[in-house]
């Protein structure tokens, strides 16, 4: 193998030049120097020089300096073509690269303390390690074969390093953030995240407002593992939700916020009319007794309805109306008290007091993932209430065991959402905050210390929270096009100046992974996801699929009393009513019966005296 080192290098990069062998970028070389010993590289650029092919010399890699070295280490270049790459070292060196050294491929035993940081039973499989099938040739059998890669359409077999998230590491280097454009790959990224987590057992919460993360259908046959008792999947206000006699008073402000923002005022109502253990139904009678008594403005107005009742339950109502006016009216301004009544009645018409959480926190328990779905609005507000109540039992249970008291288990989970921004967005100004990003965002900053971590996925990294963007310490970054995110990432991560011009034309699937546990960005092809995406139907097949549905069920029908004349149709339509039970105008029927005329299940001929559908005939 002819590469060598060329023209001027420092302790970091060097150019790199050869005759036969194409470099492609990302890929690793060893860098055999005489005076610091081997150094390991990647390349970042690569490029083809022809003299007969002239460049810019403002756009060309190779200046005169670099032709000249070039011949002085053996290049012909008035006979060959030459390929020239740019090289950047994993470590940076004592002394700078010395020119003229000779590169070479790896084998896997030199480099893997650099691409594989823990074993797979402490890792989650993401995928392989792009161009590196040459150093997976001489890797142990261990490693592989554990994935597949999905391409073109075609599903491949392993051929490059794998690529191991370090799950354990999380405990030092916490939070991961997922970013990427529409069509990049981004949500199937987070699906084989995901399926990773169940093949570990992790309980983890999925706020899913797409209604896409099923996990009961396999990708291929015979690939992946069966995750269909390593999950549920719970839908607000039908199988989970608020048990509200267990709700105090702080909770059901931050509820009543994720309505509308609530004044000083607002939050001095709650606490004056909100008791511990409150049903539904007594909390809303407090507040509507005491609404109808300010209504009415006056105790005598309220006496003197008690008075002119005729019935005894409507005497006792207005009695109980007038107790609560007495004992709250002075504390608790009208317009306050009416604008809590407004968002309690919002919160109660979602349907999130309908149900409890107890099923969900025993599949956390169980060591499941749980599928929490709703719409994006209703994930705001019963989320918030849930990560509180489930952050609050996993940080009282530490904090008992470390001051060595007895207490209620709670496991360590993680939190996972995709939209990210719309749970935890940056501030703006005249922008109402949203409770959800309290929450996040303490998780974010505490969590690591109680074993609570977050997985954050969003197309708009630039509209997420800075505060907690920066403490997202891996990073996976699919295709983005929006100038402003990149800037966002550029600024999050240490992705180079050349990778960073790189991320608006990766492919869907390929992504930049920079992990603060292995000090800098590797790029990686995502596996195959073992699962499929409810939403894989192509909605134009489907269209076409359900006409053909429609056409089938049409001609089981209607084939018994072919062959028809188009003048018969209104008789018809009544015959058909009286036998098959089912309703079709002459319009209809002339409209269906040509449709399956069009596409070859039926004939028609025409004539003077109307069309006449009939059966195909027995030849064709």
């Amino acid at each position: 193998m002819d590469i060598k080192i060329v023209g001027m290098t420092d302790q970091q990069e060097a150019f790199i030049g050869s005759k036969e062998y194409k470099f492609r970028i990302n890929e690793f070389l060893m860098i055999e120097d005489r005076d610091q010993g081997d150094i390991l590289g990647e390349i970042v650029e690569a490029h083809t020089y022809n003299r007969f092919i002239p460049m810019d010399e403002n756009h060309g890699v190779p200046d005169q300096r670099m032709i000249e070295n070039l011949r002085e280490v053996g290049f012909d270049l008035d006979k060959d073509t030459v390929y020239i790459g740019k090289v950047r070292l994993l470590e940076e060196g004592n002394y700078p690269i010395e020119t003229g050294s000779v590169c070479r491929i790896p084998n896997f035993q030199e480099v893997k303390s650099y691409f594989i940081s823990c074993t797979k039973d402490t890792g989650l499989t993401i995928g392989v390690i792009r161009n590196t099938e040459e150093i997976a040739a001489t890797m142990e059998d261990q490693w592989k074969n554990i994935c597949k890669t999905f391409q073109k359409g075609k599903t491949l077999e392993q051929k490059d390093v794998p690529y191991l998230l370090n799950l354990y590491g999380m405990n030092e280097y916490p939070h991961i953030g997922i970013f990427g454009g529409s069509g990049s790959g981004k949500s199937f990224g987070l699906r084989v995240l995901l399926e990773e987590l169940m093949r570990k057992e992790i309980p983890t919460l999925v706020l899913d407002p797409h209604y896409e993360m099923d996990f009961s259908e396999r990708f291929l046959e015979g690939y992946g593992e069966d995750y269909e008792n390593s999950f549920e999947k719970f839908t607000i206000g039908k199988n989970i939700g608020i048990e509200f006699s267990k709700i105090n008073t702080k909770d059901l402000k931050n509820l009543l916020n994720t309505s509308s923002h609530l004044t000083e005022a607002m939050e001095n109502v709650v606490e004056n009319l909100h008791r511990p253990k409150d049903s539904l139904y007594t909390f809303r009678q407090r507040i509507e007794d005491l609404r109808a008594g300010q209504e009415l403005g006056q105790e005598a107005k309220i006496q003197d309805r008690i008075i002119d009742a005729a019935e005894k339950e409507e005497r006792e109502n207005y009695e109980r109306v007038l107790e609560v006016y007495k004992k709250y009216n002075d504390k608790c301004p009208a317009s306050s008290v009416m604008g809590v009544y407004w968002r309690f009645n919002k919160l109660e018409n979602l349907g999130i007091f309908n149900q409890n959480t107890e099923d969900c926190e025993r599949a956390l328990l169980s060591r499941k993932l749980v599928v929490l779905q709703g719409s994006i609005k209703i994930i705001q507000v019963f989320s918030t209430y849930l990560m509180n109540l489930f952050y609050d039992k996993r940080r009282n249970y530490r904090d008992q065991m470390i001051n060595n008291e007895s207490g209620e288990y709670f496991p360590p989970f993680i939190v996972v959402t995709d939209e990210a921004h719309n749970f935890a967005p940056q501030s703006k100004d005249g922008m109402r905050e949203i409770p959800s990003k309290y929450v996040l965002r303490e998780i974010a900053q505490e969590g690591r210390k109680y074993g609570v971590f977050l997985i954050l996925a969003t197309q708009r990294p630039s509209l997420l929270d800075s505060t907690i963007t920066a403490q997202l310490n891996t990073k996976l970054i699919f295709r983005t096009t929006r100038a402003t995110d990149i800037d966002t990432i550029r600024e999050e991560t240490d992705l180079s100046p050349e990778e960073s011009k790189r991320l608006p034309y990766l492919k869907t699937g390929d992504v930049f992974l920079s992990e603060s546990a292995v000090g800098r960005t590797v790029s990686v092809r995502i596996r195959a996801a073992h699962t499929n995406t409810p939403h894989k139907e192509n909605p134009f097949l489907e269209l076409n699929n359900k006409s053909k549905a429609n056409s089938s069920g049409f001609y089981e029908m209607i084939q018994k009393y072919l062959p028809i004349n188009s003048f018969d149709l209104d008789s018809l339509g009544r015959e058909i009513q009286e036998r098959d039970d089912e309703v079709y105008s002459s319009k209809n029927l002339s409209i269906l019966l040509n449709d399956l005329a069009k596409q070859g299940m039926i004939e028609v001929e025409k004539s003077l005296f109307g069309d006449v559908f009939k059966a195909k005939s027995q030849e064709e």
